[in-house]
C-alpha cells in the first residue's frame, strides 16, 4: 500500500513572506445562481444577512445550503488567508492561507442562523484540523465567518454545545475557527453551483453521526 505524502507547508498557515502575491483585480466569476436564479453579488435584499462556512471541499457544501428554504443565494469562494484575489490553483498550492468556503445569504425571517449552524455542525467533522476526510491542507479547515455580534454569539454557543456532545461520544476536540467575516473572494465560474452542473461530481461531505438539538 502506498501513502501520498502531504507537503508540510500545506498543513500550516503560510507566513506573510511565504504567501503568494495574488493580484489587484478579482478573478472573473458568475453573476447569477444557476439553481436559485438570484444574484451572486451584492446588493442583496433588505434585511438579508450573510454568513460564511468552511467545511471542506466547497462543491458539496454549497449544495447543502442552497437547498435550505430561506436561503436567498450561495456562492463558493476563498477567505481567511493572505493572498488578494487568489485563483483556485493558488489556493490549492497551500501558499495563500485561504479556506474553501461558501457564502450564504439568507432571510432571518425564514431561516435562523441557529438552523444554518446546525446544518454546518452535523454535515462535516469539525475535529480534523487542516483536513476533511481525504482532503488535506489549510483550505479544508473548519470555519465559521460571521457578519454581526448575534451570529458570533450563536456560533460560539453552538460550538460549545457540539464540542460537549463530541466529548461525550469519545471524539476529539473541535478545531473550528470562528472569526469576523474577512474579505470573500469569489471562485471561478466553473466552481459556482458545481454539483448542479455536474450531478455526479465529487462530494466528500460526511458528518460525525452526532446531531445538535434544535429545529
Amino acid at each position: 500500500m502506498f501513502f501520498r505524502r502531504i507537503p508540510e507547508h500545506k498543513m500550516r498557515m503560510p507566513t506573510a513572506e511565504e504567501a503568494l502575491p495574488g493580484r489587484d483585480e478579482p478573478i472573473p466569476t458568475s453573476q447569477v445562481h444557476a439553481v436559485l436564479g438570484t444574484s451572486l453579488h451584492p446588493p442583496f435584499p433588505a434585511g438579508a444577512q450573510q454568513i460564511i462556512f468552511g467545511m471542506g471541499c466547497f462543491w458539496g457544501v454549497e449544495r447543502l445550503f442552497w437547498k435550505i428554504p430561506g436561503v436567498h443565494t450561495t456562492a463558493v469562494g476563498y477567505c481567511a488567508g493572505l493572498t488578494p484575489n487568489p485563483s483556485y490553483e493558488e489556493v490549492c498550492s497551500g501558499l495563500t492561507g485561504h479556506n474553501e468556503v461558501v457564502l450564504v445569504v439568507f432571510d432571518p425571517e425564514q431561516v435562523s442562523v441557529e438552523q444554518l449552524l446546525k446544518t454546518f455542525w452535523e454535515n462535516h467533522d469539525p475535529t480534523q484540523g487542516m483536513r476533511q476526510g481525504n482532503d488535506t491542507g489549510t483550505q479544508y479547515r473548519s470555519g465559521i465567518y460571521v457578519s454581526n455580534p448575534g451570529q458570533q454569539a450563536a456560533a460560539e454557543v453552538s460550538k460549545a454545545s457540539f464540542a460537549d456532545l463530541l466529548l461525550q461520544a469519545g471524539k476529539e476536540p473541535v478545531t473550528t475557527e470562528i472569526l469576523p467575516a474577512p474579505t470573500f473572494y469569489y471562485a471561478e465560474p466553473y466552481h459556482q453551483q458545481y454539483l448542479h452542473k455536474n450531478p455526479g461530481g465529487y462530494c466528500n461531505l460526511a458528518g460525525t453521526g452526532i446531531c445538535l438539538p434544535g429545529n
